[in-house]
This record gives C-alpha cells, structure tokens and sequence, in this order.
C-alpha cells in the first residue's frame, strides 16, 4: 500500500512539473542546443544558409578559441573579476548579516536600506557609477581631490577598471549575500548560544565554532549562486568599460563576436564555452562544498 502511494504521489509530481519542463526545454534547452550545433559551423550572420560544418575548427583549428590570446585574457579577467568580487562580498556580506541579525532601534528600516544597491538594476547602477567615477565631472575624484587624498584626477575605468569594476560589483551585490546569510542565521537554535553565553566562550569563538559551521551549507549554496552569476558578468564591465578588449570578460568576446564581427559559429563556440566553465565551476564548488541538493 504504502509503494502504491509513493508512485502515485510520483506521478502527480510529474504531472504537475510538465508544463515548467515544456517550457524550460522550448525557452532554454532548445537554444542552448542552436548555439551548441552553431559552434560546430562556419555561420554568419549576414548569411545564415550558407553555413557549413567545421567540426572543431573554431575550438582547436589554427584561429580557433583555444589559441586566441584575446579569448585567453578574457578567461583571465572574468575568472580574477569572480575570485575577487565572491570573495569580498562572502565576508562583507557575512559581517552585515550579523550585524543586522542583532537586536536594535530601526533594524527593520536599516535592512531595506541595505537592499537599494542590489534592487537598482545592474545596467542602471553601472552607468551611474561611470558618471560618479568620471575623471572630468565624477564626483569621486571631487570629493578625493576636496580631503587632499589625491593630486589630480584619476581615469578610474582606465587606469584602474579592473579596481573599479569590481568595488561597484561588491557595492551593488553585497546586500544579496547579505539577504542569504541573514536568512540563515535566523534558522540558527537559540539554545546552542544560551549554552555558550553560560560557559563564558568568547563571542569570536561561538562565531567560528558554533555559527560558521551550522551556515555553512547556506553559505555554500549563496556563494554558488554568485560565483555564477559573476561569471557570466556582462553589463557592468560593458558599461563601465565600453567593452574594450584588455577588460572584456568571456561573455563580452562572444558578443562582440557574435554581434560586432558578426560570426555567429565563432561566437556560438565561445558562448559554449562559457556554459561548460559554467557547468564546470558549479559541479565543482558542490564537490568541494560537499552541498547536497537534496539539503535543507
């Protein structure tokens, strides 16, 4: 009987998740295939029937990605622009979570305040950090030149883009670490930190000892989702860089490919590409992770 059940109830799951999976394999799977099969071809876009396959040339072959230095450096850039950003925001992120779990005066008002950067949209936030960070009118260098801290004025998105690119991406995204960590410590027991406040353990300790460990697989699952997100980086490096080709990320070379040289089977081999480190990174951040779908 209770086998009977267990396969009805499978059933029903199925029937209910049909119509999503339609629509994810006709808006995703589908595309995803194009582009995949488009790598393998010599397609343009300006003449998108007279295309022939290649094989692996636009991988392998004497041009293709795996020996373009360009591709290589935009690999370089979005893999450095990942560590950093992940890495600050998962420790900023982790130090506002705390502080905001704790109990004073308007913490309800000073949580949504923290949330504006992430709610701006990110191309509407980008270009309003390139006006900020303008070396003629932005009003960083003014108020820098004002405190003395600097003696002229800084070409931030080209002498420092990478620098710049990244704390814009730390200030916009932050709060979303924040939100996940903060979801988290709020599941954590109360009885556990009783225990440690009667035994007199240093509150560094109960953070390392105690809170780190029962976050862990939350904190897991918001750096997965961000490392992610941070690979296919477009947008903010687009605008804040006009795609240049010393800061172009992996998803910028395969719009330029694709759109500006218009070579869609080049542009399509290098999208594949991404999608596969993306893939990869996933599988591999839940390897080490030990983050098990199926946890709570």
């Amino acid at each position: 009987m209770a086998d009977k059940l267990s396969r009805s109830r499978v059933r029903s799951a199925w029937v209910f998740l049909a119509p999503t999976l339609i629509v994810l394999a006709l808006v995703a799977a589908w595309p995803l295939l194009r582009t995949i099969w488009y790598g393998f071809t010599d397609t343009s876009l300006l003449e998108m029937e007279k295309s022939k396959w290649v094989g692996l040339d636009n991988y392998t072959g004497k041009g293709g990605l795996l020996h373009n230095k360009e591709w290589w450096q935009a690999v370089r850039n979005t893999l450095w622009f990942t560590l950093l950003t992940v890495s600050i925001e998962t420790v900023l992120g982790t130090i506002i979570a705390l502080v905001l779990h704790r109990s004073f005066p308007g913490r309800g008002l000073v949580r949504a305040a923290v949330l504006i950067p992430w709610a701006i949209p990110t191309i509407v936030s980008a270009r309003m950090w390139s006006w900020m960070l303008n070396d003629q009118f932005g009003i960083i260098n003014h108020m820098l030149l004002g405190l003395g801290i600097i003696d002229t004025p800084k070409a931030w998105t080209a002498d420092l883009a990478m620098t710049s690119i990244v704390l814009v991406d730390v200030w916009k995204t932050t709060p979303f670490m924040s939100l996940l960590i903060l979801a988290a410590l709020q599941m954590l027991p109360k009885e556990c930190y009783e225990a440690a406040q009667i035994d007199g353990v240093h509150p560094v300790k109960v953070f390392f000892r105690v809170t780190l460990p029962l976050i862990r697989p939350a904190l897991m699952v918001a750096v997965i989702f961000r490392a992610l997100d941070a690979v296919r980086v477009f947008d903010l490096v687009y605008v804040l860089t006009t795609g240049t080709k010393d800061m172009a990320t992996m998803s910028i070379y395969a719009r330029q490919q694709l759109i500006d040289f218009n070579d869609v089977g080049y542009g399509s081999a290098a999208s594949t590409l991404l999608f596969f480190i993306v893939a990869l990174l996933t599988i591999l951040y839940i390897f080490v992770g030990r983050v098990k779908l199926g946890d709570k």
